[in-house]
């Protein structure tokens, strides 16, 4: 058979299921991704898009169903990309994210015990942070999601995984906007003012946060929209406008101004308290992050008498709580804002035996180890990209006993633990962490120790 082509319709039956939860089907060799397909399922595939390696299809019509396969909540979180994992059944999508690592620390050649996944006590609703676009849709204001693999935006009022609480906030904010006629972005020009809503909210002390990001320096109706917040949202104590002039994807700019109320709001994580700024990372599932946390301070085998480094460190959220059970901590972190809420936040706690320092950490790595600070263990929670060469070099020099590496990236986790291997490091297992139940993403937890020479 040839290659299938570009609105061909085809009977196939799906083999497996790619890192972003697609189907994946062999036509002669040949693989499409599918859209809502699961493995050991028959379909009939529509084909979308056909590239020279592979294609895109959607699922035309279910022609023999898995038994992982659960009713959809709504076929547009899967458009979105908001919930891609929607049609498997949770205790599949565990195993489909052990599994994920699992293959790809076997195409490194690494000998690895992947353990079975750690469920998300709450499976939807479960976020505690929005981003959402504004746009302008059929001439009307609207909030929602890109279509997946395209700019354009779906109207969405319920988002399924995030907290109720704050699918209100957005909903409420998109209809001021409506009333009091002010633009939405637009990208094509680069013209309009309201880019993006971002909603905070803490989940132990309910504190909420609106950022409404402008592409202007000027809000207009800033003190209506305020006022009328503010009285129909009780739990909101921060409203922030966020400028973001440039033509770009990436959502907050580099300034941020306080309309009404605090910089921040303040959360509870296994026992401290944390202040939280509308720049700052804060994990988006509370109360995951806690089990996450404790799985990382468990790994980390303290005892009271080790010197700690905290790479990537954010508002201190580790750092503080390794600090409870480790002599000294050190954390470094690139975003100005997040370490300045990092010593404010260790202040708020009483912590007394950990330091903050801003910068790139593979440069602050290197800046410590000139400086012949010895490191027991290193923690690390680096962004998707991983750790850069150049931390890894410093690491080599540094040589701590044991590195934590909390990772949201099993490709890049893979990688880098094969680079650490070239300094005499290996791991025995990792702990996968369910953070975003319906997604494809999975974080973990794997420890690295030294071999003896």
């Amino acid at each position: 058979m040839a290659i299938p082509a570009k609105n061909e319709d085809i009977e196939v039956t799906i083999s497996d299921l790619s890192y972003e939860g697609l189907g994946v089907a062999k036509v002669d060799g040949f693989p499409l991704f599918i859209d809502n397909a699961l493995p050991g399922e028959v379909v009939l595939a529509h084909v979308t898009k056909v590239q020279k390696q592979y294609g895109f299809a959607f699922n035309k019509k279910l022609l023999k169903a898995s038994p992982d396969r659960v009713d959809v909540h709504d076929r547009i979180y899967t458009q979105t990309g908001i919930a891609p994992l929607q049609h498997l059944s949770y205790p599949a999508q565990l195993k489909f994210k052990q599994k994920q690592i699992e293959e790809l620390f076997s195409k490194q050649h690494l000998d690895i015990d992947v353990l079975p996944t750690i469920a998300s006590p709450q499976t939807t609703g479960y976020r505690n942070k929005a981003q959402v676009p504004v746009r302008m849709v059929n001439g009307k204001l609207e909030t929602g999601f890109f279509k997946r693999r395209s700019h354009t935006l779906l109207p969405i009022t319920d988002f399924y995984i995030q907290e109720p609480e704050i699918d209100q906030a957005i909903e409420l904010t998109r209809d001021l906007l409506r009333k009091y006629d002010i633009p939405a972005y637009d990208e094509a020009r680069n013209q309009g003012v309201v880019r993006h809503v971002m909603v905070r909210r803490a989940y132990y002390t309910h504190m909420m946060m609106i950022v409404i990001v402008t592409r202007t320096k000027e809000l207009p109706h800033a003190d209506a929209l305020i006022a009328q917040l503010t009285a129909k949202l009780p739990e909101v104590v921060s409203i922030v406008q966020n400028i973001n002039p440039r033509r770009t994807n990436v959502i907050l700019g580099k300034h941020s101004k306080t309309l009404w109320g605090r910089d921040y709001i303040e959360d509870e994580l296994l026992g401290s308290t944390f202040r939280i700024s509308a720049q700052s990372f804060y994990q988006v599932n509370p109360q995951q992050t806690e089990n996450l946390y404790a799985k990382a301070v468990e790994a980390a085998e303290l005892t009271g008498k080790e010197t700690v480094i905290d790479a990537y460190s954010g508002i201190g959220t580790i750092s503080l709580t390794m600090a409870k059970h480790a002599k000294q901590v050190y954390g470094v972190e690139i975003v100005p804002e997040a370490v300045n809420d990092a010593r404010i936040n260790a202040r708020i706690n009483g912590i007394t035996n950990v330091t903050f320092k801003t910068g790139k950490a593979e440069d602050v790595m290197q800046q410590w180890q000139d400086d012949k600070l010895k490191a027991d263990v290193l923690m690390v929670d680096p962004p998707r990209k991983g750790l850069a060469p150049e931390f890894i070099q410093a690491v080599g020099s540094m040589l701590p006993d044991r590195i934590v590496y909390v990772s949201c990236n099993p490709a890049t986790l893979a990688r880098d633990i094969t680079l650490l291997a070239e300094f005499g490091y290996s791991a025995k297992q990792t702990q996968p962490v369910d953070m975003f139940p319906q997604t494809q993403h999975v974080e973990s937890v794997t420890v690295l120790k030294r071999n003896a020479d």
